[in-house]
């Protein structure tokens, strides 16, 4: 790494921490006193200097020149032989970057075993420095135990070869240095070998993505230590302590040199405030810090962006541009490290060639030549998939090129032809999108895609970038196809060998979120790109239209499913002359899937799946039918009737029993449950041998991945009040809640929940536990809700939401449908029954979406008439409500 070891910088050190006194000191507890005071200075010294936007580096070099004067003296006092015990400097401290929370790493060195007398002072020296409180690791060794450790394992080896003398005898630091030698131990060749597979296991650990929500800046991808990763090869290799040495030998250019260094240091800078926010090491980039540090960087809110979000656009082209220079300089050292010796070449057309199983430009004039050329190496290597990568001498050559890409370019008809083969290729389409990001191609060619690259959403839902976000969903999209993958998503496999044009499908998942962040309706000024795109790269009209309509209407699905009954029949025909035909269907599906799971990993369940699948099937069903064709209600409620009928025959129930219970329910109710559903309830109501007496069950539903809570009770006061309740003290998320209500006023009312993490509950006792608290609750007049004290999570806090409520009337439930919009937080469903309540408002059915840290719920709604609500009850819930929430807000 840079070195700053100069004069003047030594100088302004000394101004900064005024350190003249240290020197004067050789009392223990005087020099315990000043060094405390020194350092609390000091600290704040740096903050104000990082606060006013001071250069970083030499804050960097500047607390480790402070550490080394603070340490050397304090041993220079307490330690007596400076010629068989030497202090070290290894690790990050040893290469001189220390940030305000960073460890001191140390390394004692010993001619042999420790005496007693230098056991008592190294004693009092370490008890010293962990008093003043320096965040000290440290071993204790002798040369042999060094070179035996080092030896047996590449940390230890790569700590030490950060050595960097403090004080002792400077000749034993020298046989340290000799004796870690690559001549030694661990060869250049094997050193790298090791630690490149070392790389690799760690990206797999933060899931080889740049674009976490809460990256971590030293251990991700694009990170801190990637860049280290090439200072341990570059001093290994070349025996050198500075980057600079890549220029030097012709691994970098002047230009990937300063862009290595400034990321570096815009890197140094986000740690540095991390450190500094929370007062100790922190590397996570966590949403507790991002505003703050985003205000403390000078980062200000723009027309359609946040603060935060534009910091974290930096931050992820920042990683993103380290990712590709570690890369390429990585393809470099194999290169001159692993194989030395140049292997003969293999053509594969006339300008490019295959060595070693990488792609190659055959000679540096071929993009000056051919600027078209370019693109073709992204198609190549999809068709090649026995090519392992781009060699690095090609990967230069493309970013020094790069400028190539003109409006010229994009016009020409060559790049079109190949830009659209690409996604007609069988093959590796994702991984050939995922280097064009990389490389800088993608947004070359297409401008827009630079608008989205590395940008944020601040929130929970949105795990990825939004680039990030478009490769996953392509990448999804393309996985339905794969046989192997067939069991993670049958349905979607099964619909894909039916698509005719996947290259259609593609390029929607490419276009569906590329207007995010402009202001407007992403989808909508999506679709006009689209179709622009599509027609200049010579798409028919009928194709334009599709993918433009599917980039307009990519939401639809994932919204119907989640606030609309998909059990009415009114609302699939609804739905169905929308979508217009089953092809449209079927792509919208695939996207609608492939949207939600490149969203968040944890988004997508099986109450998900199900509610898709629903909505697809019987969607499908009434387009094949035609909508003029399909079953009307009355025919629907006995073909239900009597499919139920059949199921509870078979179980013994007589056909009187179920048209005794049957009688008094609502046609609404027969329209929203299914047969197995309607069979269940009814052998619960029979088998528990009163009609009037309440009854609760609950069982797992395979379908839906989530247990079904079936309440048969006479209607009370607060019922769905008490309901929320005891759910919510129990912490199971409700995923849906049908309510309906008997002619002689019995509430048959089913609920679909899931754990806390939006997963199967696995717990047996806690099902009972539901099952007593509810029945408690419904059998004992005088039940009173216990307060809610469940905290909200560490992300929840820093993603709060305006709340919106509004209501609209629903022509096929002749309800009153209520929207609610706010942060999710504990008890909210609670609170929405109590005011519910209060309001004298009946709650007919609902539907719950979470979407990271916001709810989107639904509530169909009527008055005690089972008339919509009225413009007073409509004032009364939107008063009560907001009031709640914004108190919830200030606590």
């Amino acid at each position: 790494m840079t070195q700053d070891n100069s004069l003047k910088n030594t100088a302004q050190y000394r101004q900064w921490f005024a350190i003249n006194d240290i020197y004067k000191l050789n009392d223990i507890n005087d020099l315990r006193k000043y060094i405390n005071q020194l350092l609390d200075k000091s600290k704040q010294t740096l903050s104000s200097l990082y606060e006013q936007g001071h250069d970083i580096e030499p804050l960097v070099r500047g607390l480790s020149w402070l550490i080394d004067e603070v340490l050397k003296h304090t041993w220079q006092t307490l330690i007596t032989d400076s010629e068989t015990i030497s202090l070290i400097a290894v690790g990050g401290y040893g290469r001189e970057e220390m940030l305000p929370g960073s460890d001191i790493d140390l390394l004692i060195l010993l001619d042999k075993k420790e005496t007693p007398k230098q056991a008592g002072e190294l004693e009092a020296f370490l008890t010293l420095l962990w008093d003043i409180g320096l965040q000290v690791g440290h071993s204790v060794r002798t040369l042999a135990e060094c070179q035996s450790e080092s030896r047996a394992d590449l940390t230890v080896v790569t700590n030490l070869q950060e050595a960097r003398f403090l004080a002792g005898n400077l000749a034993q630091f020298e046989q340290l240095v000799e004796a870690i030698d690559p001549d030694t131990l661990w060869p250049v060749d094997k050193y790298f070998a090791a630690k490149l597979q070392e790389q690799l296991a760690r990206h797999e650990r933060y899931n080889d993505a740049v674009a976490n929500l809460e990256p971590n800046v030293k251990e991700g991808p694009g990170g801190l230590r990637d860049i280290h990763m090439i200072g341990w090869v570059v001093k290994r290799h070349f025996g050198s302590n500075t980057l600079e040495e890549l220029v030097l030998h012709g691994f970098l250019t002047n230009d990937e040199f300063e862009t290595l260094i400034n990321g570096q240091r815009l890197l140094w800078k986000v740690r540095f405030g991390l450190h500094h926010l929370a007062g100790r090491r922190e590397d996570r980039l966590l949403f507790n810090y991002q505003r703050s540090l985003a205000t403390l960087m000078g980062y200000q809110d723009s027309e359609h962006k946040q603060a935060v979000e534009l910091f974290m656009k930096d931050y992820y082209l920042t990683t993103m541009e380290m990712s590709r220079l570690n890369e390429m300089l990585l393809q470099l050292f194999k290169e001159a490290i692993l194989y030395p010796e140049k292997r003969q070449a293999s053509p594969i057309n006339r300008r490019f060639q295959s060595r070693r199983n990488y792609l190659e430009a055959i000679d540096e004039n071929v993009f000056k030549d051919d600027p078209v050329a370019l693109l073709e190496v992204f198609v190549l290597m999809a068709k090649h998939p026995e090519l392992t990568g781009v060699s690095a001498g090609t990967i230069r050559l493309i970013r020094e090129h790069t400028y190539l890409i003109d409006d010229n370019f994009r016009n020409d008809s060559r790049a079109k032809n190949l830009f659209i083969e690409l996604f007609r290729q069988p093959h590796g389409l994702t991984h050939e999108l995922r280097r064009m990001n990389r490389y800088g191609i993608l947004a070359a060619y297409y401008p827009a895609f630079s608008l989205i690259a590395g940008q944020m959403q601040y929130d929970l839902f949105h795990v990825y970038t939004v680039d990030e976000h478009t490769l996953f969903v392509i990448r999804n999209l393309r996985r339905f196809t794969l046989p192997e993958f067939a069991d993670e998503f049958p349905l979607c496999s099964e619909i894909s060998t039916s698509i005719t044009k996947p290259e259609l499908l593609y390029l929607a998942g490419f276009f569906h979120d590329i207007a995010k962040g402009r202001g407007g309706d992403h989808s909508t000024l999506g679709a006009t790109e689209a179709k622009e795109f599509l027609a200049s790269h010579g798409f028919a009209s009928k194709e334009q239209t599709l993918v433009s309509w599917l980039v307009e209407s990519h939401l639809l699905m994932s919204q119907t499913a989640q606030s609309k009954d998909i059990n009415d029949p009114e609302v699939i025909n609804e739905f169905a002359a929308i979508i217009g035909n089953t092809r449209k269907l079927d792509y919208l599906y695939l996207l609608t899937v492939a949207d939600i799971c490149g969203t968040n990993p944890t988004l997508w369940n099986s109450w998900k799946d199900s509610l898709l699948r629903q909505l697809y099937l019987s969607t499908r069903r009434t387009l094949r039918l035609g909508v003029e064709n399909s079953p009307r209600k009355k025919e629907l409620i006995h073909l239900c009737q009597q499919s139920a009928m059949q199921k509870l025959s078979k179980n013994g129930i007589a056909k009187q029993a179920s048209l005794s219970v049957w009688l008094t329910l609502p046609d609404s109710y027969f329209l929203r449950h299914t047969a197995d559903e309607i069979a269940w309830h009814t052998q619960v109501i029979v088998d528990g041998g009163n009609l009037d007496a309440a009854q609760i069950a609950i069982q797992y539903e395979q379908i839906s991945g989530s247990h079904v809570i079936f309440l048969y009770t006479p209607v009370i006061d607060g019922l769905f009040n008490r309901t929320m309740a005891v759910l919510e003290k129990l912490r199971v998320t409700i995923t849906d809640a049908r309510i309906i209500t008997s002619e002689d006023n019995f509430a048959i009312n089913t609920y679909h929940i899931l754990d806390n993490d939006n997963q199967p509950i696995n717990d047996p006792e806690l099902i009972k536990r539901i099952t007593h608290e509810l029945s408690t609750a419904l059998n004992d007049s005088d039940w009173q809700a216990d307060e809610l004290l469940i905290p909200v999570s560490r992300r929840m806090r820093h993603f709060s939401m305006e709340t919106h409520i509004s209501f609209d009337y629903d022509e096929i439930t002749n309800t009153t449908r209520m929207k609610l919009i706010t942060s999710d937080q504990p008890g909210l469903l609670s609170l929405t029954a109590q005011t519910l309540y209060k309001c004298n408002a009946l709650m007919k059915n609902a539907k719950i979406a979470t979407f990271g840290a916001h709810v989107e719920d639904f509530f169909y709604l009527t008055d005690s008439n089972a008339q919509p609500l009225s413009k007073d009850q409509q004032a009364c819930i939107r008063s009560n409500l907001s009031d709640w929430l914004e108190d919830k807000e200030g606590v």
